[in-house]
């Protein structure tokens, strides 16, 4: 079982079926990204249920804003996860992220699912689709929009677009793909999937799916604190 975070749950399932692992995904709430302290509980309560199974589990998570509890859960249960602090580390690898960041510290940061969410999984969550007065005392900070690209395309394009004007800021496109995430993802569930005990049906999905909000935390954390996926 891959316990995952949900806004990385479409790639994940793309990646799996792909590879023909048989593994079972159990995808998080990305609203937990708003309140980090609920991952790990979360995650473990998963866990344990799968391990008393007979489950092989890895969890698909970066840290994630959970300053260190993650780690703690992999030690305790044996389990391994995904590095880097958050899903950006993950997929564009940290010295970029880092690099990004050492640039221009006022740098908000999206991914695919961040821009395709946006207006439901921030505007609505912050509140600022009814208060929108609110807008500068979160974001005035900023500087510029940097997407990080898994899957560009002339309207997701648009879409990244039409979010950096709610900022009044140039957007700055960054491809990364998902090649680094699915080679990290291989290195915790690749051999055991594709020669171990089977998990279940290939990519069986048990979970809340991508369909939460939530990597406006790490944005709003600053850039080397809070986790995106």
């Amino acid at each position: 079982m891959v316990i995952a975070c949900g806004a990385l749950a479409a790639h994940l399932r793309e990646i799996i079926t792909r590879r023909g692992w048989r593994v079972e995904l159990h995808c998080l709430p990305a609203l937990l990204h708003n309140r980090p302290s609920q991952i790990t509980p979360d995650a473990e309560r998963i866990a344990r249920r799968a391990l008393a199974r007979g489950r092989r589990v890895a969890l698909a998570y970066a840290d994630c804003g959970t300053y260190g509890a993650l780690d703690g859960v992999c030690a305790r249960l044996g389990l391994r996860r995904l590095p880097g602090l958050h899903c950006y580390d993950v997929l564009a690898g940290p010295s970029r992220v880092q690099a990004l960041f050492d640039t221009e510290p006022g740098t908000y940061v999206l991914t695919d699912f961040l821009v395709r969410s946006f207006r439901r999984t921030v505007l609505a969550e912050l509140g600022l689709d009814r208060y929108p007065q609110l807008w500068p005392d979160y974001f005035g900070h900023y500087r510029r929009v940097v997407w990080l690209a898994q899957r560009p395309d002339p309207a997701l394009t648009a879409e990244a677009e039409r979010v950096a004007a709610m900022f009044g800021l140039p957007l700055t496109i960054v491809e990364t793909g998902t090649a680094r995430l699915e080679r990290e993802l291989a290195c915790l569930v690749g051999e055991a999937a594709a020669g171990g005990t089977p998990a279940g049906p290939a990519a069986a999905d048990t979970g809340a799916g991508g369909a939460a909000a939530g990597m406006a935390a790490a944005n709003l954390a600053g850039a080397g604190e809070g986790g995106a996926g």
